[in-house]
């Protein structure tokens, strides 16, 4: 199976849609109802969001034979070279294959002057926990959230990145 990283394109919003809804149900499950994650999945993957995506950057999708199977979405680097990964999907029947690895190392090279990547994971997501204890994210703190009227549990996580000081 071969597998190649790229930027996001407006022809890929349909199928980054797909992969985000799979996942979605997947992961989420048992701990959030279907409702929710079906309202905040149309809300934050509409045509206007991910055409906002489009224009900020930092969105990638891995893509395999068949078509996008993953994807990541990383903010802007700020003064201070911090950044956010806002979002890291596989579609389940890609999961530990490598993939997800892939996606994040090509976001940290593409953002330059990244010094610090964050990412907040629902305490409960073990899958999401034990990727980025893998990859040397240190937890920074717990906190919970509501997130459409239910309780989550977060756990904020950076990653600090070696400078070249050129």
């Amino acid at each position: 199976m071969s597998v190649t990283v790229r930027a996001l394109d407006q022809n890929d919003f349909q199928a980054v849609r797909e992969v985000a809804q799979a996942s979605w149900h997947h992961t989420y499950e048992d701990i959030l109802p279907r409702h929710v994650q079906d309202a905040f999945l149309t809300e934050a993957y509409s045509d206007y969001n991910m055409q906002q995506r489009l224009m900020r950057g930092g969105f990638w999708v891995a893509e395999d034979e068949n078509g996008i199977i993953g994807f990541s979405n990383f903010t802007p680097v700020n003064e201070q070279g911090d950044a956010d990964l806002v979002a890291i999907y596989m579609h389940p029947d890609h999961i530990g294959q490598g993939i997800g690895s892939m996606l994040l190392q090509t976001g940290i090279q593409q953002l330059m002057s990244l010094r610090y990547l964050y990412v907040d994971v629902e305490k409960e997501n073990e899958v999401g926990m034990r990727f980025y204890e893998a990859k040397s994210f240190k937890v920074v703190k717990e906190f919970d959230e509501v997130f459409a009227g239910h309780t989550l549990s977060t756990v904020r996580m950076v990653l600090e990145l070696e400078v070249d000081e050129a």
